[in-house]
């Protein structure tokens, strides 16, 4: 067992224990940081990390992250990053899409959803477009939309 601290960027872990004072942990409940959910570190600043909890990104820093125990899933080989981090002809299934309100809805409208299969097909030589296959076509993304998107990268 370890910490969230010590944990490895886009890796699901399941939460053990939380070793805090009563008042942060019923904080946490209400955010759905709770025993026995699955959590994933996607990015760590200073003395900050990003965490994802089912749908919804939180930022938490170091110190609270060193009073959460977890251990790795039973999904622990899934590897889940963004879109735009996958190279040319690696292929994932969408896990969630980050985007707000007309971003989201656009990127939904053309077909990006939950559990489709995507495939990078063509990188720009500053990787940005990307041109991804999907549903059987092609389709063009901006580096910025693709980080929107959080994929379960595929062996």
């Amino acid at each position: 067992m370890e910490t969230l601290e010590e944990a490895k960027l886009n890796l699901v872990y399941q939460i053990e224990r939380i070793q805090t004072s009563d008042s942060v942990k019923k904080h946490l409940q209400n955010l759905g940081v709770i025993i026995g959910s699955k959590i994933v570190v996607i990015n760590r600043s200073g003395s900050n990390s990003i965490l994802l909890l089912k749908n919804n990104r939180i930022a938490v820093n170091r110190e609270l992250l060193s009073q959460i125990i977890v251990k790795k899933s039973e999904f622990s080989e899934e590897s889940w990053t963004s879109l735009d981090q996958l190279t040319t002809g690696e292929s994932g299934v969408v896990v969630a899409i980050h985007g707000k309100g007309a971003v989201k809805r656009r990127l939904m409208d053309m077909g990006v959803t939950k559990n489709v299969r995507v495939t990078v097909r063509k990188l720009a030589p500053l990787g940005d477009p990307l041109e991804i296959t999907l549903r059987g076509y092609e389709l063009t993304l901006r580096k910025e939309e693709a980080s929107l998107i959080l994929v379960q990268k595929e062996e």
